[in-house]
């Protein structure tokens, strides 16, 4: 999970999600500290951002499977949450991957219905 981040996000959102990635100064557009934004998106509407994109930030969705979009998505909570750069999390992998294979958001609760896509 860390390794994907570092991959696909790292260079524009940086190793802690503030948009200080190395890339993201070269960007037309400030790069969002999702720190703050992620805590206002439901999970739903995160993996939308993450596959879909928005302005600067490519869709994932055809490069990446929904289980990497998941992993994704879980990764920018945790970095929003407690504010650990990557490198703190690589200490944790197993943990954090472990973590991250449960459907968290449907045994608590705390995820939105999926669209209806009607």
């Amino acid at each position: 999970m860390d390794a994907l981040y570092a991959q696909r996000c790292y260079s524009c959102h940086g190793p802690g999600g503030r948009g200080d990635g190395p890339t993201a100064v070269n960007l037309p557009v400030q790069t969002p500290d999702f720190r703050e934004t992620v805590q206002r998106k439901s999970n739903n509407q995160i993996r939308k951002l993450i596959a879909e994109g928005r302005g600067v930030m490519p869709a994932f969705e055809p490069a990446l499977r929904p289980s990497e979009i998941n992993d994704l998505l879980q990764m920018v909570r945790f970095l929003s949450r407690e504010g650990r750069d990557l490198a703190w999390w690589e200490k944790y992998d197993t943990l954090v991957v472990a973590h991250c294979n449960i459907p968290w958001e449907t045994v608590l609760g705390y995820d939105e219905p999926p669209e209806d896509k009607r």
